[in-house]
């Protein structure tokens, strides 16, 4: 094979580094495109103590609370969250760069979407959930977590027992799961869907940009 001549390795490099250079302007015009903050706040909806009203800004280090048929949108960088009434949400993260790495579901429920890649956690009273690029809705009660995997891979973790992990891959909630305290016969147990619907994550998908991995027609 002949060798390519300096200038014609030259003209391909740069062609190549055009190339990427145009791939990372256009998703930064997407990022950019994202409106981000509260996307709607309907009844007692509280950020760090203080009303909640549209284009308010969400960030790491903020709790955000729900009252009574109060509920929340809003979008952090690439995520975006849907929080249910009577909740609370406590973010965590990179405040600077707008980046949620965890947050702790105190009370209530929250669905939400988030950009591929992973390091995220949702943390509850009994259970740690790993998430990859993933919708996912958790909810609590008084004596276990609900965790349904819309779609995507995420790693279910009781806090009690971390060696009755599982790691759950699907499609369109395939997978849902209780989670429980210490003491109980089982740790993690199916569970059937509830409370979230595939209306709510495409709204949520849409304000980021993205859409659902699935084909909503497809379905019921």
């Amino acid at each position: 094979m002949k060798s390519l001549s300096r200038r014609s390795w030259l003209a391909r490099m740069t062609a190549g580094m055009l190339a990427l250079g145009m791939a990372h302007l256009r998703e930064a015009l997407a990022a950019d495109a994202v409106e981000r903050g509260v996307a709607r706040a309907r009844g007692d909806a509280r950020i760090n103590g203080k009303p909640a009203k549209r284009g308010m800004e969400v960030k790491p280090g903020d709790t955000v609370t729900t009252g009574r048929n109060a509920e929340l949108v809003a979008v952090i960088g690439r995520d975006a969250f849907l929080v249910r009434a009577d909740s609370r949400i406590e973010f965590s993260g990179s405040a600077t760069r707008s980046v949620v790495s965890g947050l702790r579901v105190v009370t209530g429920a929250l669905l939400s979407v988030f950009a591929p890649g992973g390091g995220r956690r949702i943390e509850t009273r009994t259970a740690s959930i790993g998430i990859r690029g993933t919708g996912v809705y958790v909810e609590i009660d008084k004596m276990r977590t609900y965790v349904c995997t819309c779609y995507g891979e995420a790693e279910l973790v009781p806090v009690d027992d971390p060696k009755a992990a599982e790691t759950v891959r699907t499609i369109h909630h395939d997978q849902p799961r209780y989670i429980y305290p210490k003491g109980m016969p089982r740790m993690i147990e199916k569970a059937p869907v509830i409370n979230h619907t595939d209306a709510e994550l495409i709204l949520l998908e849409s304000l980021v940009g993205r859409k659902v991995p699935f084909d909503p027609k497809s379905y019921p």
